[in-house]
């Protein structure tokens, strides 16, 4: 979506990692803490030089690894701060502990993910696999299609993360090599706009470390039933999110004259007979695929699936309503059904849809830094009419490989 150009706001040029600096540059963070790792150390080195500069007032702390990094920002969120770090693949599989440790204490941390295959194979290159392995550890999750999107979702991860109905710590997921390095035509809005979208959030209370009400954190629990509690209280945050991740796009549309639809976005899916869902940088391409499909006469739409974690069930039913066809585009791979992430959760809300689609596919590619191609969608498009049309196919296809 072409973000406007409102009095103020500035026009550059930016690959994903400086879309994600600027994103927390107007943000205004209290504490940032970043350990370099590929293909994400750009982004806290464009950090470091806003600090250089002035331009951000914020306390860098440099650690000696990721689990210290994302440590050090559980202590700072609990006195009750703003925080930002970002990682990438094994940098992330490092810091796991304190990644639980930060969900299950219900603290506002963003993080970003330049998204890398995880090794073995090794890999350094693009992939969604080690995000979507920290899928269920309490976070929530988005997926960004272009730099733009990087840059105003960071900002929406504060807004939604600070929330008093959620306080949950977000994650903006962009793909590394494809997106973190790729430069666009990024708005990047002004400051005072940015101030008056997250000043409902700006003095919300929330539990924290201090002497005038001291408490403790991450005790022993006991008995059970407060144990019990927590996690019950931690559904109910997700569940939350949910209605104000399409409240604050929605907000956010009024004050900068776009937005992205929320939880999903929806293109040309209103009248289609099959629907093609993606997750992430893929989407751009799939959406001129589909034009190209509908001056074939060929009544295909598109849904993106932003907001992953907590899945947008709901959203998703209501889009695939009356469709014949879903045709799942994954750039990931979840072992145990032999498919992709999103197609194993699109096929759990299948049960839901009485008049929805009798036709699930799923294509798996963009694996290990390869391309998924207009070819590719093409191929999906014209897998999924033909099996519309009787023809035996697949219910997985993996696109590099056939």
């Amino acid at each position: 979506m072409m973000a406007n150009t409102n009095p103020g706001s500035q026009v550059r040029v930016l690959d994903g990692n400086a879309a994600a600096a600027y994103g927390v540059l107007l943000s205004r963070p209290d504490v940032i803490s970043c350990y370099p790792i590929t293909p994400q150390s750009p982004l806290g080195e464009a950090l470091s030089r806003f600090v250089a500069d002035g331009l951000l007032h914020a306390e860098i702390v440099e650690p000696e690894g990721e689990n210290s990094g994302l440590s050090i920002l559980i202590g700072a969120s609990v006195a009750g701060g703003r925080t930002f770090t970002s990682t990438s693949s094994q940098g992330l599989s490092f810091m796991y502990d304190a990644y639980l440790f930060t969900a299950g204490n219900r603290l506002p941390i963003v993080m970003a993910i330049a998204m890398r295959e995880q090794v073995s194979p090794h890999g350094v290159v693009a992939g969604q696999q080690d995000a979507v392995l920290v899928k269920d550890a309490g976070w929530i999750q988005f997926y960004a299609e272009s730099c733009q999107e990087i840059l105003d979702t960071t900002i929406m991860a504060y807004r939604l993360a600070e929330d008093a109905a959620v306080l949950l710590p977000v994650n903006v997921c962009y793909e590394g090599f494809y997106l973190s390095y790729q430069s666009q035509r990024v708005v990047i809005p002004n400051q005072a706009d940015v101030d008056l979208f997250l000043g409902p959030v700006k003095d919300t209370e929330r539990p924290r470390m201090c002497l005038e009400k001291p408490m403790t954190f991450s005790s022993y629990t006991f008995p059970g039933e407060l144990y019990t509690e927590y996690r019950f209280k931690h559904c109910q945050a997700f569940q939350n999110a949910k209605e104000k991740c399409d409240a604050i796009d929605q907000e956010f549309q009024k004050i900068f004259g776009y937005g992205y639809g929320g939880q999903i976005e929806e293109y040309r899916s209103e009248d289609a007979e099959a629907v093609i869902v993606t997750m992430g940088s893929c989407t751009g391409t799939a959406k001129g695929v589909i034009d190209r499909a509908r001056d074939r006469g060929l009544k295909v739409g598109l849904v993106k699936v932003r907001m992953f974690r907590p899945f947008p069930a709901e959203r998703l039913a209501r889009a695939l309503m009356g469709k014949e066809a879903v045709s799942v585009i994954d750039r990931n791979v979840f072992y145990t059904g032999f498919c992709g992430h999103v197609f194993h959760e699109m096929k759990a809300i299948s049960r839901e849809l009485p008049s929805g689609p009798s036709l699930w596919l799923n294509f798996i590619g963009g694996l290990g830094g390869a391309d998924i191609t207009p070819e590719h969608v093409e191929r999906v498009v014209d897998t999924t009419f033909a099996a519309l049309k009787g023809e035996k196919v697949k219910p997985v296809t993996w696109l590099s490989l056939e």
